[in-house]
């Protein structure tokens, strides 16, 4: 074998081996499965501030003004601490007494016994009182209270019972009219000991009662235009009553009652 010819055939063998390299890679290439590439699953997205219903404003109805009803007030013209004797009935018996002692004019009676004390040279018409009761010893049906444009035996009654009640009467000369029927309320105090600021709004014929600044009741009646003012206690029962009275304080008024509407 020349050397020509094994040239010729070491060429021939490579060339051969070279092409069986290239088909072999590109089987490889078209024969080796390609892997997908996985897709990141989506992050969830906080929503820090989702969307609310907005509520429906409630319109909230306005409610009337409280009316005035002690209304004209003015200046004091009277103040009265009890310190002297010489201004109010006084008197002592076996069956009750009023005696001013310690700033205070105290009344006491005995069982089923009715006192009375007015206050000397006053007359008045339109004002504003107001007087402190406290009841030292009183129970049941037992009442006091504060006595309105007064004649002698005459005038209008406020009466505070110690069941935790109180009424108005027009007395004229021992006789009695109901003008306002007992009535609970939660500023009378209920029995012994207690105390209570009374206030007495007058003009005219209408008459407001007011207990510690509250209103409790009206009356309206003609009768009496004028008068002092006093106190009273009674007992009703079988046990005696004793009440004090102290601090009183008389404003002027300046008002005028609407007239009423005629009803045909």
């Amino acid at each position: 074998m020349t050397m020509t010819f094994k040239r010729f055939l070491i060429s021939t063998l490579l060339a051969n081996f070279l092409v069986s390299c290239s088909a072999m890679d590109a089987w490889l290439a078209t024969s080796t499965p390609v892997m997908p590439t996985e897709t990141p699953l989506p992050t969830a997205t906080i929503d820090w501030f989702p969307p609310s219903v907005t509520p429906t404003l409630q319109t909230l109805s306005t409610k009337a003004p409280t009316p005035e009803m002690r209304p004209g007030l003015g200046e004091e013209f009277i103040t009265d601490n009890f310190s002297r004797t010489s201004t109010w009935e006084t008197a002592t018996s076996d069956e009750a007494s009023a005696e001013i002692n310690g700033n205070r004019l105290t009344l006491a009676v005995q069982s089923q016994v009715y006192m009375t004390s007015l206050r000397y040279d006053l007359l008045i018409d339109d004002y504003y009182a107001e007087i402190t009761a406290q009841p030292s010893l009183c129970r049941g049906e037992d009442s006091y209270g504060v006595l309105i444009r007064a004649n002698g035996g005459s005038y209008y009654r406020f009466a505070l019972s110690c069941d935790g009640t109180v009424r108005a009467e027009r007395v004229s000369n021992s006789v009695r009219l109901v003008l306002q029927q007992p009535l609970p309320s939660g500023d009378v105090p209920p029995g012994a000991p207690g105390s209570v600021r009374i206030g007495v709004w007058a003009v005219g014929r209408e008459i407001r009662l007011f207990l510690n600044g509250r209103f409790q009741f009206s009356i309206n009646d003609p009768s009496f235009p004028i008068g002092t003012i006093g106190v009273f206690v009674r007992s009703a029962g079988e046990t005696a009553a004793v009440v004090s009275f102290s601090d009183l304080v008389i404003q002027e008024v300046d008002y005028v009652l609407p007239t009423p509407t005629l009803v045909p």
